[in-house]
């Protein structure tokens, strides 16, 4: 079994379109274990034994911690574009975070700061390297901007811990922005 596979349907799954798997998240996006692996198995035949021992290897060997599971349950820590906002915990952010981005972005985002676009929080890396990392999906020379989340904070923007190298934002105004 490749557990990239089964990563890129439990993304899309959790994050882009539950209803198409007939999964409803919660309002903090979790799921039952067992309801998604009905939907896993009906996806693909191949996987008609894949279990939750499977699930937690598939986290384990996973280059980034994208799922959370707990008490038979899992959900996807970040990157959800349903149009139902999930619940989050605000919490304070460190003083600086990172965002990789295209060159061509730039401006915008010095004008108009930074927005979900089509998720529902702006992702902020923990580090420049993860930024990077982010970045080159857009651009093979990314910029990568530097965030004063500890003044945004101060100034009422909300932070939420997506784990240990991301964080998200409602919204990040230019102000903040190097």
């Amino acid at each position: 079994m490749r557990y990239a596979d089964v990563s890129r349907v439990v993304s899309h799954a959790l994050r882009h379109q539950p209803w198409l798997y007939e999964l409803e998240l919660d309002d903090a996006g979790w799921v039952p274990v067992a309801a998604l692996l009905v939907a896993l198995r009906t996806e693909r035949p191949a996987w008609a034994r894949l279990s939750e021992a499977d699930l937690a290897h598939m986290m384990a060997e996973a280059s980034k911690q994208r799922f959370e599971l707990s008490g038979g349950r899992i959900r996807a820590l970040y990157g959800h574009s349903t149009p139902h906002r999930l619940a989050k915990e605000a919490a304070p952010p460190p003083a600086i975070l990172f965002h990789g981005t295209a060159p061509g972005t730039v401006a915008v985002i010095r004008t108009d700061g930074l927005r979900p676009m089509g998720r529902q929080y702006v992702h902020l890396s923990a580090d420049a390297v993860t930024a990077e990392q982010v970045g080159r999906r857009k651009a093979t020379g990314p910029v990568i901007l530097r965030i004063r989340a500890g003044a945004a904070h101060g100034n009422g923007v909300r932070f939420y811990r997506g784990n240990d190298l991301v964080w998200l934002a409602d919204a990040v105004a230019p102000e903040f922005i190097e």
